[in-house]
């Protein structure tokens, strides 16, 4: 695929875990690449590291100014976006309904739903202007708890499904001048943060004793995969050329979950 060369990206939550490696996957592609981080430190460190070739934005996905504001720099820095990728989030730490009470439950919603639903349509709003100019593309980072159960509590799991609708209702609304698709990976090993509402604002997805072990447990691929692992469907959907056809796409990394079936016929032996 060569439809990346000098492609211009502005990537929410770039400044980690699979924000981090969508970022060098995509320079690696050629592309021109933009964060919007809420870390002074992440930011400071995406600058140095990339030799300032990254143009990252300080700023909060929750708020429509800060997001108005990446475009703007995106556009002043590049000339012109091509592609938003809405990868911000965070999680609930897999809180059964019952571990809440009823005030902290509206908090932990709240707080969780502001980010992972409202910020990536204020994100979507703020880069729509310029993307109907570039005739772009916006890519969500769903999960597969936006299919099946488990992949959170139920605050999360939510807000997942939520970005499903999303992705097929903006791809409604804004064909044939803006496609619209998301990727739906698996669990991996990041520094994805809990809820202060929750009491898990200082967790992280890394803290998880066993996690990688787990997951080639559950998945019928018995794979652990790292970040870098999912970029290729990013890459692909951001193409104009090789994903011309293609929106309301979702396309689910998950180590095949969705196939797992009631129970393991084959006991994982090779066929």
């Amino acid at each position: 695929m060569n439809g990346l060369k000098n492609a211009v990206v502005l990537i929410t939550g770039g400044g980690s875990g699979l924000g981090r490696a969508l970022v060098e996957r995509f320079l690696h592609e050629g592309a021109n690449i933009a964060v919007l981080e809420s870390s002074a430190a992440r930011a400071a460190s995406l600058r140095a590291d990339f030799h300032g070739e990254v143009e990252a934005i300080i700023g909060d996905v929750t708020v429509y100014a800060d997001n108005a504001r990446a475009v703007a720099r995106t556009v002043e820095r590049f000339g012109r976006l091509d592609t938003f990728i809405a990868n911000a989030g965070i999680f609930d730490f897999f809180q059964a309904l019952s571990q809440y009470e009823g005030d902290k439950l509206a908090a932990a919603f709240d707080e969780l739903f502001a980010v992972n639903v409202k910020g990536c349509l204020l994100g979507a709003r703020a880069a729509l202007p310029e993307l109907v100019k570039a005739r772009g593309s916006i890519i969500f980072t769903i999960s597969n708890a936006g299919f099946y159960p488990g992949g959170g509590g139920p605050i999360y799991t939510a807000s997942k499904h939520a970005l499903v609708g999303v992705v097929k209702q903006l791809a409604h609304e804004l064909a044939p001048k803006v496609r619209v698709n998301a990727v739906a990976p698996g669990g991996m090993k990041t520094n994805l943060s809990g809820l202060h509402a929750a009491g898990t604002g200082a967790q992280s997805l890394a803290d998880i004793e066993g996690l990688d072990q787990m997951l080639r447990d559950i998945t019928p691929l018995q794979i652990a995969p790292k970040p870098e692992d999912y970029c290729g469907p990013y890459v692909l959907l951001a193409s104009a050329t090789d994903a011309a056809p293609i929106t309301g796409a979702i396309i689910n990394t998950d180590g095949g979950l969705g196939v797992r079936g009631i129970v393991n016929v084959r006991g994982g032996e090779a066929l």
